[in-house]
């Protein structure tokens, strides 16, 4: 019976365990998670039972793929799953708004967020999650891999703690993080190898832009014919804006829910400044960008930080390739090559089929 480490529960994951589960059912499949969600960016956060519900991340899933689109629509239980039809806008430097170009374009979530993607996945598979868990180590033992976590690291509390446990071993292993996450893993492996050194590299010079968040909460319906508004000429502090309330049960009838995203240099600069002021600072943008000083003044407010949220660039395909005659196969948006939802999606079903083929 085949035996596949998974490192990381993201969207890509998701699929190929989905994919592994139907290829390959006597297969058995470890999934180790370091956060206590799963889906990666495509993130989904609640505040009070389920009366407000924003996805902070990735903020909707596009129907740009015929395969996605057939396994979120036909294959998985489609309850709950919504569509923001108004239309995305788009804005420059100067805060001059205007039309944008995929006005018909479908943008999926659920009523309970874009999380319930690889939450589906994983239900429809006899797959092991172990969530709070973080991956220290990576080792190659003979023709197999197992995984260790040597310090105890993976949890957010004491009790959260897996303290030096090891998995394994497993005939094959998927590898989920970002880029660069995945390098350092590469790093620290006990594979003594020279494609470990060219795969390690390959995930070093993927680009990465880092996002800060703020979600802002209003009493008030805001009275504008877009969903989400996308700075083009990406000279503004702020990247994108868009509007949870667009999303069926989301939000509360009469009430808003931003979600601003600087860009990669104002994130950059303010990652590790008061979350408090940079909230401010954002809803101030909101403000001047939609033009309503309201904006200034949120009833409620979250934040988040993406440190690795968007790859500028795939990686180099040769590393990859190679890696995956060894049995580890490295899978993500950035493997895909373009830092969208749907991208991440098939890049897990194609590595998932790649994978059962070769057991």
């Amino acid at each position: 019976m085949p035996a596949i480490g998974v490192i990381g529960a993201g969207a890509a994951s998701a699929a190929a365990t989905y994919v592994l589960d139907t290829a390959l059912p006597e297969a058995s499949v470890t999934v180790l998670e370091k956060s206590g969600g799963v889906c990666g960016r495509a993130a989904t956060r609640r505040r009070g039972d389920y009366e407000y519900v924003y996805d902070y991340g990735a903020n909707y899933v596009k129907d740009d793929d015929e395969r996605v689109t057939d396994l979120l629509t036909e294959q998985l239980d489609s309850d709950g799953l919504v569509d923001a039809s108004e239309p995305i806008y788009v804005f420059e430097d100067d805060g001059e708004i205007q039309e944008g170009r995929d006005a018909d374009d479908h943008k999926w979530s659920y009523e309970r967020g874009l999380t319930q993607i690889a939450k589906r996945l994983f239900a429809e598979t006899d797959a092991d999650i172990h969530r709070r868990t973080r991956v220290e180590t990576i080792e190659r033992d003979g023709e197999q891999w197992r995984l260790h976590d040597t310090d105890g690291g993976g949890g957010d509390s004491a009790s959260d703690v897996t303290d030096g446990e090891s998995w394994g071993p497993f005939d094959a292993l998927l590898v989920n993080p970002p880029a660069p996450q995945t390098a350092q893993l590469l790093r620290d492996a006990d594979w003594d190898h020279e494609v470990r050194e060219t795969l390690a590299e390959a995930c070093e010079a993927v680009p990465y832009r880092s996002i800060y968040t703020a979600v802002l909460g209003y009493e008030f319906d805001l009275d504008v014919p877009y969903y989400g508004l996308v700075n083009v000429d990406k000279d503004h502090e702020v990247g994108w804006l868009s509007r949870e309330e667009c999303k069926a049960g989301h939000v509360p009838d009469g009430q808003s829910v931003l979600v601003v995203q600087a860009n990669h240099e104002w994130s950059v600069e303010h990652y590790d400044d008061d979350p408090e002021s940079n909230v401010t600072a954002l809803a101030d943008h909101a403000a001047d960008i939609v033009g309503d000083d309201r904006l200034r003044d949120p009833a409620w407010s979250d934040q988040q930080g993406w440190r690795y949220a968007l790859p500028d660039d795939g990686v180099a395909h040769g590393p990859v390739d190679s890696a995956a005659s060894h049995g580890l196969y490295c899978l993500g948006d950035w493997v895909g090559g373009e830092a969208r939802l749907h991208v991440a999606l098939r890049n897990g079903l194609d590595t998932g089929e790649r994978l059962a083929y070769s057991l």
